[in-house]
């Protein structure tokens, strides 16, 4: 119980020192550089990648749906054309 509350004491110590540091601007710097150098580039969020990734999907399905149905036509139209010539 008394090593606990001396880890605890030790723990804050730390945390305050460090808080009080110019580690700790360093690093708000280092995050504000960072953010706005990602803020310059074209960069999207996983929310949005993931809906542009079901919409290329959903896409791609209905392409392969029209392409079957097309196929379906052409060779009712060649059949067609077949009868017709004989």
């Amino acid at each position: 119980m008394f090593g606990s509350k001396i880890l605890e004491e030790v723990s804050s110590r730390i945390s305050e020192t460090i808080a009080n540091s110019p580690a700790k601007d360093v690093e708000k710097n280092v995050k504000a550089m960072l953010g706005s150098a990602f803020g310059k580039m074209d960069l999207v969020t996983r929310e949005e990648f993931d809906i542009q990734q079901q919409v290329l999907v959903k896409t791609r399905t209905k392409l392969a749906d029209l392409e079957a149905r097309l196929a379906k036509l052409e060779a009712a139209a060649e059949t067609q054309e077949n009868s017709a010539a004989v």
